[in-house]
């Protein structure tokens, strides 16, 4: 083995620190991110649940009242 090389870390733990360093030194940093378990039946009921919510239309134009206030129309002259 060439003595300019670094020899490998032995166990997964090392590994993984090896592989933290040299992320941390370019500059990124460890972020966990949580979601929601798309398994889960009660998870599964609920998206189904909003889902029909959000099917429903909107009652008596209140959306399109809505666009009309909110949008600026000036740009389509």
């Amino acid at each position: 083995m060439p003595a300019s090389r670094k020899p490998k870390p032995q166990t997964p733990k090392q590994r993984m620190q090896a592989r933290r360093d040299r992320l941390r030194a370019q500059g990124l940093r460890p972020v966990q991110h949580w979601v929601p378990d798309l398994r889960d039946p009660k998870v599964q009921a609920d998206l189904r649940r909003e889902g029909k919510l959000m099917a429903r239309p909107v009652e008596n134009g209140a959306l399109d009242e809505w666009i009309e206030k909110a949008y600026d129309w000036s740009e389509w002259k």
